[in-house]
């Protein structure tokens, strides 16, 4: 259904450091920077993108929205929790866990990237 994510950072290098290392524990690798500026990462055909603002204003989270990265296991999205926390993440929410209701069972890991953005590493049980 996507064909990609961009957020916006005004610190495109601090944020590349916290994704190569976050989405690095799931699997990803470490992300390229295109000619302006921004970090791309490519996996399994979506593309995960890192810009500053085009409009040249500072880059806003958005209240409400969370980006979710699939993990393969509990042990894989407890690795992007540490990492991210590690390269300038703060945790979020629950500590990463099991959560249970509507009849699914999800292993969910929330952070802060360095820009402020909701983001999560989610496995299914």
């Amino acid at each position: 259904m996507f064909s990609h994510i961009m957020l916006g950072a005004d610190d495109i290098d601090a944020s590349k450091v916290f994704y190569d290392a976050a989405l690095g524990a799931l699997g990803t690798r470490p992300g390229r920077v295109d000619p302006k500026g921004r970090a791309m990462y490519m996996q399994g055909g979506g593309i995960f993108m890192l810009s500053k603002p085009i409009d040249g204003k500072a880059a806003s989270f958005a209240n409400g929205s969370t980006i979710g990265f699939a993990a393969e296991n509990p042990e894989a999205a407890d690795a992007f929790h540490k990492a991210g926390l590690e390269n300038g993440g703060t945790a979020i929410e629950d500590p990463p866990g099991w959560r249970e209701g509507n009849g699914m069972r999800l292993y969910l890991a929330y952070l802060r990237d360095p820009a402020g953005n909701k983001i999560c590493a989610m496995c299914q049980g």
